[in-house]
């Protein structure tokens, strides 16, 4: 592996004055024989997974086998409820009501901690997932809706919810610990919220961008949007999608980047 101060300068030991910093993967969304993502590369560098629930990805095989991977590696495990949408991954957006949102995320909840209990240990989060996530960030009635359904099936869960977002303090509100998520390998718009994919610049793929959006939110307390406004971030856990084709490269690099600065 390339050496990480070849790729970008870090600033000395010491100079990032943020606590741990939660590194997170999404994982085991593989689904029968197609394979999605490199799991087994990504796992031993991050120290949380959100492990798909059957709906957008995965299945009972892939939920087993993720939580027995994350077992073995020490990391924290957390469900990641998608829409019902095997053919679009969970990443098309249509209407779901409040009363929907809470029935979707109360089973894939439900079904991740049953797999979870078998292999004798517990969920540690709840995340969701693509049009999902991106859907309630700043919707009040989805983000009550997902909220209750997580404090319903167990009010310990932290959620991973978009920094600053309005689902992240809903969350706070309805007495619901949360992580307040940023992300590595996407940008974002002045507003806070990611950068729709399918457009110019909504993902990030060279190591070294990712790794100085990584540094000035972790210095500075902001991310550069696309447009090139800075926009305040909170940053408690840090986001890779294990569906790119570079997401071992990523985690390996950012990986010995945290390491070093004494994050993780």
């Amino acid at each position: 592996m390339e050496n990480f101060t070849q790729l970008v300068k870090l600033p000395k030991k010491g100079a990032i004055t943020v606590k741990k910093l939660d590194f997170n993967c999404d994982m085991g969304e593989s689904y029968g024989g197609w394979t999605m993502g490199n799991d087994e590369a990504v796992m031993p560098h991050v120290t949380s997974v959100n492990i798909a629930c059957g709906f957008h990805g995965g299945d009972a095989h892939i939920m087993r086998k993720t939580v027995a991977s994350a077992l073995k590696h020490h990391v924290h495990i957390g469900a990641h409820p998608g829409l019902n949408d095997l053919p679009g991954f969970g990443r098309r957006a249509f209407p779901v009501s409040p009363d929907q949102a809470y029935d979707l995320v109360v089973v894939q909840i439900g079904a991740l901690a049953a797999v979870a209990k078998t292999q004798g240990t517990r969920l540690h989060h709840v995340k969701t997932h693509g049009a999902l996530y991106n859907m309630a960030a700043n919707n009040d009635a989805l983000s009550q809706a997902i909220v209750q359904a997580v404090l319903d099936v167990d009010d310990t869960l932290v959620l991973y919810a978009l920094a600053n977002s309005r689902q992240a303090f809903i969350a706070q509100e309805m007495g619901l610990q949360v992580a307040h998520e940023v992300f590595a390998d996407r940008s974002y718009q002045d507003d806070g919220t990611l950068t729709p994919r399918g457009t110019p610049g909504a993902i990030i793929t060279d190591p070294r961008q990712a790794i100085q959006q990584l540094i000035t939110m972790l210095e500075k307390g902001h991310v550069i949007a696309l447009s090139g406004k800075p926009v305040p971030i909170r940053a408690d856990t840090l986001c890779i999608h294990g569906d790119q084709p570079s997401a071992a490269t990523f985690a390996q690099h950012i990986h010995q980047a945290l390491k070093r600065q004494g994050l993780l």
